[in-house]
């Protein structure tokens, strides 16, 4: 069944087409919240994922843009909760839980890729796990992130060369 019929039938009233759809979506969301935010807070944030996904899929005007919208709704909450730890005073001798990827269902190249992803910067971090690791289109990324394909592009590029740097930095302090 595809995500369209399964929005089409939630907004009908269906729990097993909303039960459905979380078990089809649950995971993939609480690996990208994983990798932006690291492990400490992921099941909270994806469970604040899901509140306003029930809540805002009545509004929902394309139930076959379901994908983009849900990694919206994602990042939106995930962007909200970084807001809120860079707000907290930092406490001497705490120190901040970094992202640290998921490595079970990652091949050699994105392995490499994913063992980086803590050390990019958020935006750069945000379109390469939207991008190869979860393997959306260019068009959703820039959906999903709210700008143009081309910054899509440019923060691809750049978070490649950041990793590209961190591989070769490595190589070299061996």
């Amino acid at each position: 069944m595809t995500d369209e019929l399964l929005v089409i039938r939630c907004r009908l009233g269906e729990r097993d087409a909303l039960a459905r759809l979380v078990r089809q979506w649950h995971e993939p969301v609480l690996v990208y919240v994983r990798r932006m935010l690291g492990p400490a807070h992921a099941e909270d944030v994806a469970q604040e994922v899901w509140l306003a996904v029930l809540r805002g899929l009545p509004r929902l005007r394309q139930p076959e843009r379901f994908t983009p919208w849900l990694y919206t709704i994602a990042r939106r909450v995930v962007v909200n909760r970084l807001r809120e730890e860079y707000a907290r005073p930092e406490v001497p001798g705490e120190a901040a839980e970094r992202a640290v990827p998921d490595h079970g269902d990652l091949v050699a190249d994105r392995d490499e890729v994913a063992r980086r992803l803590g050390g990019l910067p958020a935006r750069e971090r945000e379109v390469l796990i939207l991008f190869h690791l979860e393997d959306l289109p260019l068009e959703a990324c820039a959906e999903i992130c709210g700008v143009p394909v081309g910054t899509v592009k440019s923060r691809l590029s750049r978070a490649r060369r950041m990793v590209r740097a961190a591989i070769e930095a490595e190589g070299e302090g061996r």
